[in-house]
């Protein structure tokens, strides 16, 4: 059974930095690329980053580009948000999911998801 787990949200003053980690079980998570999204209030989930299996490659959304590194421990099955120079409008429910491939069927999986809050 695939399961992700998001851990790290929190409260955080505007500037300030939080971790996002999200445990993978279930699945080989070493030859799958991993993203995070979010979901403000109101509005559509965004795909805030991406990092493909062996972490060598990440993009970004524009909105977080530089403030934002996507990275992954393959032997920890983890994958992780460093989130710096937080703004209020990075407020928002983070998800880690990924998409994998299971006896021929596409699969995607999403975790819990953790709530961030930046306060002005």
């Amino acid at each position: 059974q695939v399961q992700l787990v998001e851990s790290g949200g929190g409260l955080v003053q505007s500037g300030g930095s939080l971790r996002l980690s999200c445990a993978a079980s279930g699945f080989p998570f070493g030859i799958y690329g991993m993203n995070w999204y979010r979901q403000a209030p109101g509005k559509e989930r965004e795909l805030v980053a991406s990092i493909n299996s062996a972490g060598g490659n990440a993009n970004y959304a524009d909105s977080v580009k530089g403030r934002f590194t996507i990275s992954r421990d393959n032997g920890k099955n983890t994958v992780y948000l460093q989130m710096n120079s937080l703004k209020p409008d990075d407020t928002a429910v983070y998800y880690c999911q990924t998409v994998i491939v299971r006896r021929g069927e596409v699969q995607t999986h999403w975790g819990q998801g953790t709530q961030v809050t930046v306060s002005s």
